[in-house]
């Protein structure tokens, strides 16, 4: 059975103000206006480098994100993919063309 290896955070500084900028906007009162934003700007949900390049999760963050390690970036990209889709259906369904991938 296949086990994903478990790497450490490298940064945990720089890590944690990248996943609480994630966490910001997946909180139940703040995620219809990512979605909104994500949507303005023509992009899909899944597209996590522009949106990043974009703003959308803080104007500081990719500046962090790109500070980060391999290893460290990967398990951001990992959780806002996981985030992404942990998103409530009636949300999803309401923004169904940004999670569309056309």
């Amino acid at each position: 059975m296949y086990e994903q290896a478990v790497l450490p955070i490298q940064d945990e500084k720089t890590f944690a103000e990248v996943h609480g900028a994630l966490e910001s906007a997946f909180s139940a009162a703040k995620v219809e206006g990512f979605l909104r934003g994500i949507q303005r700007a023509h992009l899909r949900a899944r597209q996590f480098e522009a949106i990043l390049a974009g703003g959308l999760l803080g104007s500081g963050t990719a500046a962090k994100y790109a500070a980060l390690g391999d290893s460290d970036r990967g398990h951001i990209r990992e959780q806002y993919l996981k985030s992404i889709e942990q998103v409530a259906p009636a949300v999803r369904a309401k923004f169904m063309r940004v999670y569309t991938a056309y």
